[in-house]
């Protein structure tokens, strides 16, 4: 037997685990002789001395193991994931994933719910009525099998010490450490079923990796674990210094995902970053499944599915076979909606240089849009609609952003809030490129 105290004190000093103290660590978890505080401090310890790369295979060989792991060879076709290290306003996976499908891959996507102040699929999809994301085994190989995608929740027998650590990493302040992030992705990735990834780390400042730097360790340490794993896998370090499209907030983000769908016009809003970010995933999963030559031949399979109504019909598909009602989304004015809007004006002229994207996502989870402890509920219908992006130009009285805020909020704080994390130029700043590296 290991004790726990032995293990948080090594680590605390910057001394490297061996693959047996932590499996007993972890091991402890299970059991009842690692406490929940015992786990915190050791969360805590990983995070200002970091992990060497054996450290973070083992420890993610550990949480794979803790769980049951889904075979899927029976299930004919190429069984291809994606996950994003999270962002605001990244609403990718509900176009992405059915639009893969499309594409002719099989996609299992075990996704999560909103970390810190980054939004969660499974909160977005939830905001749909009657979507369930917590299929059992037999019926979640069934919907991939049937649709060529299936949307869901980790369960409590896939890496259940994932699921753990998870929880309190996203309430005592661990969510940036780059081995803990390593080790959970790459559990569920492996213990879902899928057969390569695709990995779309984010950085900026609406990213956990504020600066390319961190995100391309991120994205190396990512690419070095899965490939000791036997995961082919690809990594693309993409830009999240504002919102992705103009949606923040569950249901906001759901209508947004139907509109590129649909292939719909949005006016002065505008989704291109957000489409063009998904068939540029796209063309990397199915080029890391073997389902296209190249790249090129990726994307143009993409654009193709997604403009011609193919993605957006087995969008409709898995919403069906996954118990969500098709006349919310057919008819998006049935999605919940927080009732008391307010807006934000420009009040000066100028150029939009630059958001405190964090502070944004801080702002909707402060409306109630996400999770300040793991046991909050999230309010579907609140968020934010941005009118502007990063280079666009302002008038004074313009619309900058429209609040959806749940009755009795009072908006002054909040409005004050959100102007401090909008910066207005008097001459216009080059916006950087959305992909910045692939690795």
């Amino acid at each position: 037997m290991v004790n726990p105290v032995w293990i948080i004190e090594k680590k605390r000093d910057g001394k490297e685990l061996t693959g047996d103290e932590i499996r007993g660590f972890i091991e402890g978890l299970q059991t009842g002789e690692t406490t929940d505080y015992q786990a915190t401090a050791f969360l805590m310890a990983v995070y200002f001395n970091g992990m060497t790369l054996q450290e973070t295979i083992a420890l993610t060989e550990i949480m794979l193991n803790s769980g049951e792991r889904y075979k899927l060879s029976h299930i004919p076709g190429s069984k291809v994931d994606k996950h994003s290290t999270g962002g605001v306003g990244d609403k990718v996976s509900l176009i992405l994933a059915p639009l893969a499908a499309a594409c002719g891959l099989k996609v299992p996507m075990m996704s999560g719910r909103g970390l810190g102040h980054s939004g969660g699929t499974l909160d977005k999809l939830e905001s749909i009525a009657g979507f369930n994301v917590n299929l059992p085994r037999d019926q979640f190989e069934k919907v991939l099998a049937d649709t060529g995608v299936a949307m869901i929740g980790q369960s409590a027998k896939i890496a259940p010490i994932d699921k753990k650590l998870y929880a309190l990493r996203d309430v005592t302040g661990t969510v940036e450490c780059i081995p803990l992030i390593v080790a959970s992705i790459l559990s569920k990735k492996l213990a879902e079923g899928t057969e390569a990834l695709v990995l779309d780390v984010k950085t900026g400042s609406g990213a956990f990796m504020k600066t390319r730097e961190q995100a391309k360790k991120l994205a190396k340490m990512l690419i070095q674990v899965a490939k000791k794993m036997d995961l082919p896998s690809r990594a693309l370090v993409t830009n999240m210094n504002q919102p992705l499209g103009f949606a923040v907030g569950n249901s906001l983000e759901v209508l947004e995902s139907i509109q590129v769908l649909r292939n719909e016009k949005q006016g002065d809003l505008g989704s291109a970053d957000l489409k063009e970010l998904t068939i540029q995933l796209c063309a990397h999963m199915l080029d890391v499944g073997k389902a296209v030559k190249n790249v090129t031949e990726g994307r143009a399979l993409a654009r193709k599915k997604l403009s011609d109504g193919s993605a957006w019909k087995v969008f409709q598909e898995m919403v069906k076979i996954q118990g969500g009602s098709l006349e919310q989304i057919h008819d998006t004015s049935r999605l919940p909606l927080a009732p008391q809007v307010a807006q934000l004006k420009a009040k000066r002229r100028g150029y939009v240089n630059s958001m405190d994207t964090e502070m944004i996502g801080k702002i909707l989870v402060e409306l109630g849009g996400g999770r300040k402890k793991a046991s909050d509920t999230v309010d579907p219908g609140v968020g934010m609609l941005f009118h502007k992006k990063l280079g666009s130009r302002v008038q004074p009285g313009d619309t900058l952003v429209t609040l959806y805020m749940a009755e009795g909020t009072k908006p002054d704080a909040i409005l004050e809030t959100l102007t401090s994390t909008i910066h207005i130029g008097e001459l216009r700043k080059p916006v950087s490129k959305l992909v910045l590296e692939i690795f």
